[in-house]
């Protein structure tokens, strides 16, 4: 079922709002004034969208916990329930905004339904197979480059001849590792020719390297779907200001989703020496006064900024899939 049908069911009836707070071991369903507790396991995902498909028009509203509401969500799509996920931030700042100050599991449910009603947030669109294998591919990259790192700043320290054997194995261990995850994601893209060509897109840009490209399209598949406000306020790089009467503060970055952020910044320290225009963006803000981090900041939203415009140009798969079939005789 689409967005598009999805919306238009939801238009012509009630829509009937569903909080459901997820945990590691449970599921806190709240439904039209009941709570029921099901187990955060395939058998209770069962159970719950079995009790979701009793109320018509149903839309369910949770919220993003680090993985653990990654099942229910492809249950829910599976069963083509609407589902929303949410910014935790933005829930809890609005059961406080009511005086509600407590926090269970019950009561997170009963406001993510609220927040629902109150809000009518969009239904999170389902992501492909590929796209999830991304997500997954990267996140553990990030992980093996972090643990080099760290061993690479171990090493000096190990004095005994049987920790440094171990230590230079334990470093062709992951260096093995990240070659082989690399080579998993090579293979996914050439199994998608759409994706591969997003990556290529933004690999041809001076300081953006492939891993940048994978985290950045992995972490942030909006990507050429978003105005350059949008885009940057998803990446938590939009500037936000705290002034009141006679206090002028700093301005301030944060929020959006941390992994495009990191990404970015490392993608920006080469960018602010080897791309023309984001070098001279950098010293320019930094002949201005300006510290090296908020400089460094400023290149890292041009550079999204601009990444966003390449793919936002590229031709649709339509577009190419008719010049293709007019280029053969």
């Amino acid at each position: 079922m689409s967005q598009n049908t999805i919306k238009t069911m939801q238009t012509n009836n009630t829509v009937v709002y569903a909080g459901v707070d997820v945990a590691k071991a449970t599921l806190q369903l709240h439904l039209q004034g009941q709570q029921t507790e099901f187990n955060n396991t395939p058998k209770g995902l069962h159970q719950l969208c079995a009790q979701l498909q009793k109320a018509p028009t149903v839309h369910v509203v949770c919220e993003a916990t680090g993985g653990y509401e990654r099942a229910l969500v492809k249950a829910l799509h599976q069963e083509q329930i609407p589902v929303s996920v949410t910014n935790p931030a933005r829930v809890r700042a609005a059961a406080q905004a009511q005086g509600q100050r407590a926090k269970t599991d019950p009561i997170d449910a009963r406001m993510l339904t609220d927040y629902g009603q109150r809000y009518q947030p969009d239904p999170t669109p389902p992501t492909s197979a590929t796209q999830d294998r991304l997500v997954a591919l990267t996140q553990w990259l990030k992980q093996l480059v972090h643990g080099r790192a760290l061993a690479k700043t171990q090493a000096e320290h190990h004095q005994d001849p049987f920790v440094g054997r171990q230590h230079a194995k334990l470093m062709t261990h992951l260096q093995s590792q990240i070659a082989a995850v690399e080579k998993q994601i090579e293979a996914l893209l050439e199994q998608d020719a759409a994706l591969k060509r997003r990556v290529d897109c933004l690999d041809e840009i001076e300081g953006v390297g492939p891993r940048t490209a994978w985290m950045v399209l992995a972490h942030l598949p909006e990507l050429g779907r978003l105005n350059r406000q949008e885009v940057g306020a998803l990446a938590g790089l939009a500037p936000w200001t705290r002034e009141s009467g006679m206090m002028k503060g700093k301005s301030c970055i944060g929020g959006g989703r941390p992994e495009v952020r990191l990404a970015l910044y490392m993608a920006a320290l080469s960018a602010a020496r080897c791309n023309p225009v984001l070098r001279s963006l950098y010293k320019r803000l930094r002949a201005k006064g300006k510290a090296a981090k908020v400089a460094l900041t400023a290149v890292m939203r041009r550079l999204l900024t601009y990444m966003n415009h390449r793919i936002k140009a590229l031709p649709s798969e339509t577009a190419t899939a008719t010049a293709k079939k007019s280029k053969t005789p």
